[in-house]
């Protein structure tokens, strides 16, 4: 899942060394370099990251490198497009030595093991709070506010073909609206201003006004499809640190993530990419892993930083859809949602 701000190694793909091990990611992936290096310094791995855009564009592009692939371990593959990466042979079966620690509810796969849950968060709307301030405009609370007269010209979302918290946003309004409605809701929508942009990275540090990219660049869009945990983000990486943070969640648009790992098909470092992946459920990882990328462990007992109850609680009560309900219709959502607002 996205955070604000991408960083961490890159580089190409498997190097034919058997010491070293490649994860293939999204942008977002984050981990310290503590946490990494103890690890590889226990597994006498040394890890390389390839960092291939956002995840909807990670997981076309491993797709379609699935027979001479980039890595060893794909991480970010979540359940709006899981079913794409399974039905492709995206991965080889492996079951993690803490799996049976991963929370009952974020269990997948389960008779195969080809994936393993790792992380899961919300996408939703998030609001520039300072923004909706100095208009005198309550910030949007629900997917039906949104295409009120009021909020007209002020939402930025992800291309659903392209990218992940679009994908899930265009998802969360099918479980909202039903597949009667969903159609006619981006209708309203699209006749409501709503701007369309390729990935996450352009549509909260450039269009976002609410985000520290969205100030430096003058955006305008004071409404944005991201996550729940981003307000979180927007406190931990300012300079100074605000009491209170400068964005909010619309958590009546929310739709609830879960984002998985693999061995890939044809690893080149099999062997390597199974240690990665059993250090991905170890409760160091666990640990460290929200206050890096912005989302929940799934490890039981692992911790929950106290910034991510204060600043950007998990929705409540978040929009969700049967995995099988996910396979058989998520391409044909994205083709219809695609001409009805991209054309």
């Amino acid at each position: 899942m996205p955070v604000l701000s991408a960083c961490g190694s890159s580089d190409g793909g498997g190097s034919g060394d058997p010491k070293t091990v490649t994860l293939v990611s999204h942008d977002s992936w984050l981990v310290s370099k503590s946490v990494l290096k103890d690890f590889e310094k226990r597994s006498g791995y040394q890890v390389r990251v390839l960092k291939d855009g956002d995840a909807g564009q990670a997981v076309n592009k491993a797709v379609l490198t699935k027979d001479n692939p980039q890595g060893d371990v794909f991480f970010g593959v979540d359940n709006t497009l899981l079913s794409r990466a399974l039905d492709n042979g995206l991965f080889q079966p492996y079951t993690a030595k803490d799996a049976d620690k991963v929370l009952p509810e974020y269990r997948t796969d389960r008779d195969k093991h080809r994936v393993t849950p790792i992380d899961t968060g919300d996408i939703c709307v998030n609001y520039d709070k300072a923004w909706f301030s100095e208009h005198g405009l309550t910030p949007p609370r629900s997917f039906d506010d949104l295409v009120k007269p009021a909020y007209k010209n002020l939402l930025v979302t992800e291309n659903a073909s392209t990218s992940s918290p679009g994908l899930g946003f265009l998802l969360g309004s099918a479980a909202h609206y039903g597949d009667q409605g969903w159609e006619d809701y981006w209708k309203k929508l699209k006749a409501n201003g709503v701007k369309v942009v390729d990935g996450w990275e352009q549509a909260y540090n450039e269009e976002f006004s609410g985000s520290a990219g969205g100030k430096k660049a003058k955006a305008d869009r004071p409404l944005v499809v991201s996550y729940a945990s981003s307000p979180p983000a927007e406190v931990i990486y300012a300079d100074p640190k605000p009491t209170t943070a400068p964005t909010g969640v619309a958590t009546g648009t929310c739709f609830r993530q879960v984002e998985y790992a693999g061995l890939l098909s044809n690893a080149e470092n099999a062997k390597g990419g199974k240690a990665l992946l059993d250090f991905l459920l170890t409760k160091e990882f666990q640990d460290d892993m929200p206050l890096n990328m912005f989302v929940y462990p799934v490890r039981e007992g692992a911790q929950v930083p106290p910034e991510f109850t204060r600043y950007g609680p998990q929705a409540k009560d978040p929009e969700t859809l049967a995995p099988q309900k996910i396979a058989a219709e998520r391409d044909q959502w994205v083709k219809s949602w695609t001409s009805l607002v991209l054309k």
